[in-house]
């Protein structure tokens, strides 16, 4: 849940905000090697033709749920940087599975496609951090 000044300061220049929030999110989907229609998934299913715009830069704005699974994302590479000695590790531990998630690994998990697949993802891992 973002607090009221948080939301203050996004709606303040929503277009930038929306370009830097999905910026970092292809960044890190690149480093976790996620295909296009699973990072749609991610994002909460916008239309193809949404996505790819996003993706090319053409954004005026992001729902406040678009944005909450972006801060999500952003959390847990944070989380991972930190729980791994390379960052090369933490990219590599989304794709591998994993015997908290029944064997699945935990992109198979956030892919479940509920923002609560993700919040559950981070504060797993932020449990894991101690």
């Amino acid at each position: 849940m973002m607090s009221a000044n948080t939301e203050a300061v996004l709606q303040q220049d929503p277009e930038k905000t929306a370009q830097v929030a999905l910026s970092v999110f292809f960044n890190i989907m690149n480093a976790w090697q996620v295909k296009a229609k699973d990072q749609m998934v991610l994002l909460g299913k916008p239309a193809e033709s949404t996505f790819y715009n996003w993706k090319k830069g053409k954004i005026a704005s992001l729902s406040p749920d678009t944005l909450e699974r972006i801060s999500y994302i952003m959390g847990i590479y944070k989380a991972l940087g930190i729980l791994f000695a390379s960052r090369e590790q933490a990219d590599a531990w989304p794709q591998k599975p994993n015997a908290a998630f029944n064997n699945e690994t935990a992109l198979d998990f956030m892919l479940k496609g509920s923002v609560m697949h993700l919040s559950d993802m981070r504060r797993y891992l932020d449990a894991q951090r101690g």
